[in-house]
């Protein structure tokens, strides 16, 4: 398999663009209502050895980590997992909407959320930077 010897991604912070929005300009709104919360990133396309990385074909999906404080550590489980690839269009999935978490977070209660990839050989990027988020 072509994965065989590759090192794990760096921290994929590199490739990784936060992009949390509330409501349409992207202002500080409450989160309540119609608020957008969208987690988006730019696939990782190389290995921390810097070899190459297909995203459409070694990637498996993300990881998406949520929780209320401090800094995410190995130890940490993933609140969602989602595939790389957008089922029935083939396209490589480049965002994710938080709301689909809403029902297991609490209003008004501030998270901290990071990501990661993860290949189908079972490598891990390092966690991205963690964004705050308000429920």
């Amino acid at each position: 398999m072509a994965n065989l010897g590759k090192q794990p991604f760096g921290y994929i912070a590199a490739c990784i663009l936060f992009a949390l929005l509330s409501g349409c300009g992207g202002g500080s709104g409450d989160g309540a209502g119609s608020s957008s919360k969208t987690l988006s990133w730019n696939p990782p396309t190389t290995y921390s050895d810097s070899t190459p990385l297909d995203p459409a074909r070694e990637l498996e999906g993300y990881e998406i980590y949520v929780k209320e404080t401090g800094a995410f550590s190995e130890t940490d489980l993933p609140m969602a997992e989602v595939g790389a690839i957008v089922p029935g269009t083939g396209q490589l999935l480049t965002s994710f909407d938080l709301e689909n978490l809403a029902p297991f977070l609490s209003p008004g209660v501030t998270y901290q959320v990071s990501i990661r990839a993860v290949s189908f050989s079972g490598l891990k990027s390092g966690l991205s930077a963690s964004a705050a988020l308000s429920f």
